[in-house]
């Protein structure tokens, strides 16, 4: 199903984005989701009312400065007074600073809140992500998760500080400049106010659109996350196997579907403003119509009449900015849906209450089976196994016979769908995930490591300062101190992204020196050596023999050589364990294990002919 998604990755997987948007959208109204998000305001109150009060202030100011032409031009034009000119121009200076200085420090304090609510939401978001469970990660794409992260987040801080800043702001300039105009003629404000529903509507209609348009880009703005992160992950494969053209061609899809949802979000907000803009200068012009009539018939002084249409026109900027508003509003809120969805994802269950301060390894499987969500077969089948303390067993099958599934059943990265897994007698479910992760160790073929140090990756996940002197020691014991001592800077060398600077030999070794300082009871080795060259294979090998002295410890390969001297070998077939023994009473049994081994050393012996005939040619 991967190879399809991946080779026909466009209309189907954007159709399932399409109905998970759809579904999510039914979770939570907008008043709810907004409501949702203040909460992440509450604790930054204070800034929160400075901001309010600042904004409050800045905007209280706009009104003065149409109040104040009728003074002054009925003052120095109609009754002559030349006092007006000297107390006029102060008191525009003094409102020009109070709105200055408070709106400075009201948008300052907003913004504040909005990047602490972003920095809330997404340490939020990201211990969720940690504490997900492992299938979680399985059905959902890295680059989604990565583009919730960023580009969702950015989303929601646009809401939290652009919005609230033009709501704010822009209702009290239009309830001030509203009161003023009812002040000087209520009967033509009135008049004025018969285009609000016909605004109302407009707004309502385009909220639509923008919010499924928002939707839709978030959707598409994953898909382009992680077609990046697929192909900058996989670049040495893309150049090899030529797939420079088809990345292109990919990457090419997902960029234009974004373009064509962005164009509808612009199209639907750009569309907005005018249209409110337009409604507006009509009653505006109807308005100044009927208050020139009127001025030529009644006592309206000059400065009246020109107050009462700037108040008038003042209006139409900050309801040009209240229609633009809608634009951030449901792009914040698309964003909100996708965060709390990730946010709302349960967590890994962790159900256990007791706990194993050091567990002896005696590890059972009972009648245990596993079926994945969606798939009624059965991926483990009546497994039954016993393994005493400080025992290694080997997994060995075909590929999809099930031995990573049943080595990811102990630390519970999976649940089984029946039967039981006893750790020293106690079930694992009843052990708490720290308790029980805590006993266990892992190196497996595909090496983690951190853009961080080399005796930081070792020391990894431990909560202590860490002496050197037991780094060393581990990096000895896993053969790894022949390779550091040669780097300039020693286990204070950097690593690289994953460890890009090192060898694949030398990475696992670093894995292994970190089990080895993790000293856990119970390993798990899930194809450690596969993909190593004999040189690498026999320094890890030797580091392995080391590491698993002492430790119940379960073997996952291919190559039936790093397994022979497994103390039990356990074959499985199709989620079957169909034969148990030791190397030796495998091979006398001349069955599944005795054919894999017949199979795979024909393999070598032939690929060593081969090898042989080329050097006697040359």
């Amino acid at each position: 199903m991967r190879e399809l998604n991946r080779l026909f990755p466009l209309q189907q997987t954007r159709r399932q984005r399409r109905i998970s948007a759809k579904v999510r959208a039914m979770k939570m109204t907008s008043i709810q989701l907004y409501k949702r998000l203040l909460g992440y305001v509450k604790p930054y109150w204070h800034a929160f009312a400075i901001s309010i009060l600042g904004m409050a202030v800045a905007a209280a100011t706009e009104p003065m400065l149409p109040a104040m032409l009728k003074p002054f031009l009925d003052g120095t034009f109609v009754h002559k007074d030349d006092a007006v000119m000297y107390w006029a121009p102060a008191i525009i200076l003094a409102i020009f600073f109070v709105r200055g200085v408070a709106g400075f420090f009201g948008s300052y304090a907003i913004h504040w809140v909005g990047n602490k609510l972003v920095m809330d939401l997404r340490a939020e978001m990201f211990a969720k992500l940690l504490s997900l469970p492992t299938r979680y990660y399985d059905d959902h794409a890295t680059g989604t998760m990565i583009s919730k992260l960023t580009y969702d987040v950015t989303n929601v801080s646009a809401a939290a500080t652009t919005v609230v800043t033009i709501t704010v702001r822009d209702s009290i300039i239009i309830v001030g400049l509203l009161g003023w105009l009812f002040y000087l003629d209520w009967k033509l404000t009135l008049l004025s106010l018969i285009v609000a529903p016909v605004v109302g509507l407009v707004i309502h209609t385009i909220n639509r659109r923008l919010r499924n348009s928002s939707r839709d880009t978030q959707l598409a703005m994953g898909s382009i996350t992680q077609v990046i992160e697929e192909s900058v992950t996989a670049h040495k494969v893309v150049k090899l196997f030529g797939g420079q053209r088809y990345e292109q061609e990919r990457f090419h899809e997902e960029i234009n579907w974004v373009r064509r949802h962005l164009m509808k979000q612009a199209t639907a907000a750009l569309a907005n403003v005018p249209i409110v803009q337009m409604v507006a200068a009509m009653a505006l012009s109807l308005v100044i119509f009927l208050a020139i009539g009127q001025a030529q018939s009644d006592t309206s002084t000059v400065g009246g009449f020109l107050s009462f249409v700037a108040a008038m026109l003042m209006l139409t900027a900050p309801l040009k900015r209240l229609a633009s508003v809608n634009e951030f509003m449901q792009r914040g809120l698309a964003a909100a849906e996708s965060i709390f969805e990730l946010i709302d994802t349960p967590s890994e269950m962790d159900t256990g209450t007791t706990t194993i301060a050091r567990a002896n390894g005696n590890l059972a499987f009972k009648h245990v089976n596993l079926s994945y969500q969606d798939d009624e077969r059965l991926a483990l089948h009546d497994i039954c196994l016993d393994i005493p303390a400080g025992q290694s067993v080997a997994l060995v099958g075909a590929s999809g016979s099930g031995k990573s599934t049943m080595a990811n059943l102990v630390p519970r990265f999976y649940l089984p769908s029946s039967g039981s897994i006893t750790l020293d007698g106690h079930d694992l479910s009843g052990l708490t995930l720290e308790s029980l992760r805590a006993n266990i160790a892992l190196v497996s073929q595909e090496v983690v490591l951190f853009n961080d140090t080399i005796a930081a990756n070792i020391a990894y996940g431990q909560m202590r300062e860490v002496p050197e002197a037991e780094i060393i020691a581990a990096a000895q014991a896993a053969h790894a101190m022949e390779f550091i001592r040669e780097l300039p800077q020693g286990l204070n060398t950097l690593v690289g992204e994953k460890g890009v600077r090192l060898s694949g030999g030398q990475r696992q070794r670093l894995a292994i020196a970190r089990a080895i300082l993790k000293n856990a009871p119970v390993l798990i080795l899930d194809e450690a050596t596969s993909a190593l060259d004999s040189e690498s294979e026999r320094h890890v090998q030797a580091a392995l023999e080391t590491l698993m002295q002492g430790r119940t410890t379960l073997v996952i390969a291919h190559r039936l050589s790093t397994i022979e001297k497994a103390d039990r070998i356990v074959v499985l077939q199709k989620g079957q364990i169909v034969e148990t023994g030791t190397h030796r009473e495998l091979l006398d049994k001349n069955g599944v294990y005795a054919q894999l081994h017949r199979i795979q050393f024909e393999w070598h012996d032939a690929e060593r002919e081969k090898i042989q005939g080329i050097e006697l040619t040359a």
